[in-house]
């Protein structure tokens, strides 16, 4: 069994002089009679005294000292980190100090804070590429997806891509192509997988079926590969975009209202900066993607709603709801719509006004809030139940009266505000007294 071999012995007296030396072979050429009779704190760096010091007067009273680490220094000018112990012989026998070179382990250390640094400098070479990187993929005017290629769904998409395409970040790609032009995106993938890079094809996507150039390039990435897909506009250099086409999109980006493209489910295709001012996105790709009910939050004033006024009509003006931003701003708005036509009929333009502003503020003798007032003052003469039961029955005739005004009087369209069906508008109608609504309702047979 090999056992460690100190590369200095050293013996002391009591009071920590030195009265023999020995070394090990680690530390050949080395004279040290020049340290017999002198104290071994004399021979170490500054650093090293006070330690020397504490080893000795551990190692006399307890019998051995903890490690330490200093700098032990040779007649010859050698200076070699080391570490000692001390242990007390028997009797006044004196002191033993064994100690260990750590120049291999200095070595080490130097190396890995080397090596280290090296891969700090590394690090940062790699945040600034990324951040160039970033900052091309942003500003790029070519619409630009990164793909899983396992699962096809977007991992980000460029803001070139999410104004032209109207696609963001966790939609599937497939799903926004042309079914004719499904197989020839999976074909083409597939041999980018197997050779890395193809040439473009033609295919017809998003919600105008717009005839685009896709080109693919397939990068490693972790958990899984990454299709790079590149979108350009078929013949758009031939035929560029006319430039009334071009301030059209500027004065729809500047309006002071907002304005919204959805598709027939009502899923956003497209929103200008006043909505996201509206809604406190912040960016296209916080709507993008997203149902334009995620923001309404009127009962019976949402976007089903919306969706069945405008198939019934075409189109559907002053639609009064309320908007609940990100952020919790509420704000009352005016919904003014209309399907598409022609290339655009899977589209629908929405207008989007705030009206909070313009609606006339609460009067005193506001009608509800006399009735509420009026309740009220019955606490204390009152029980709580019957108290309820009034505060709601109030309450629930105000928000008839108001979707018949909303409705124009329609009790079928006022029906689908409150979310009820006409059945039981009649019974409440009814209840309320309030039958003359019923008679008074245009347009619509009992």
């Amino acid at each position: 069994m090999n056992i460690a071999q100190p590369d200095i012995t050293l013996t002391l007296d009591l009071d920590g002089v030195i009265r023999g030396a020995t070394l090990s072979d680690a530390i050949p050429g080395e004279q040290v009679q020049a340290w017999l009779g002198r104290p071994w704190a004399e021979t170490v760096g500054s650093v090293g005294v006070d330690r020397v010091r504490s080893m000795v007067k551990d190692a006399r009273s307890a019998g051995v000292s903890a490690f330490h680490q200093l700098t032990q220094r040779f007649p010859s000018g050698l200076e070699l980190p080391m570490e000692f112990t001390t242990v007390r012989l028997g009797g006044q026998a004196g002191l033993i100090a064994v100690g260990k070179n750590l120049q291999a382990v200095a070595e080490l250390q130097s190396r890995l804070l080397a090596a280290q640094h090296a891969r700090e400098q590394d690090y940062w070479k790699l945040r600034e590429i990324e951040t160039r990187s970033r900052l091309l993929f942003d500003a790029s005017s070519e619409a630009v997806l990164m793909v899983r290629a396992d699962t096809l769904r977007v991992m980000e998409a460029n803001p070139a891509a999410i104004r032209a395409l109207g696609i963001a970040p966790g939609w599937e790609v497939m799903k926004e192509v042309a079914p004719r032009d499904q197989d020839a995106l999976q074909a083409m993938l597939l041999r980018v997988r197997k050779l890395g890079r193809v040439p473009g094809i033609l295919l017809r996507m998003g919600a105008d079926q717009a005839q685009w150039t896709v080109k693919a390039t397939l990068m490693a990435s972790d958990p899984a590969p990454v299709f790079l897909l590149q979108f350009a506009l078929a013949g758009l250099s031939a035929n560029p975009p006319p430039a009334d086409t071009m301030q059209l999109e500027e004065l729809i980006e500047q309006l002071p209202d907002a304005f919204v493209v959805m598709d027939r489910d009502g899923v956003i295709r497209r929103a200008n900066r006043a909505f996201l001012d509206l809604t406190q996105a912040g960016a296209p790709s916080r709507v993008i993607g997203e149902k334009l009910d995620r923001w309404l939050s009127r009962p019976g004033a949402t976007l089903p709603v919306l969706l069945s006024q405008l198939q019934q009509h075409g189109s559907v003006r002053l639609f009064g709801t309320a908007l609940t931003g990100e952020m919790g701003a509420e704000a009352e708005i005016e919904i003014s719509a209309v399907l598409g036509a022609g290339a655009a009929t899977e589209s629908i333009a929405v207008v989007v006004r705030d009206v909070s502003r313009r609606l006339a503020p609460r009067v005193e003798n506001d009608p509800l809030q006399l009735a509420l007032s009026d309740v009220a003052a019955q606490v204390g003469r009152t029980p709580l139940p019957t108290l309820v039961r009034d505060t709601s029955a109030i309450i629930e005739r105000h928000c008839i009266e108001t979707a018949l005004q909303l409705a124009n009087g329609r009790r079928t369209a006022a029906a689908e505000l409150l979310g009820l069906s006409r059945q039981s508008l009649y019974m409440k109608l009814s209840r309320y007294g309030m039958d003359g609504e019923i008679d008074a309702s245009p347009g619509e047979s009992g």
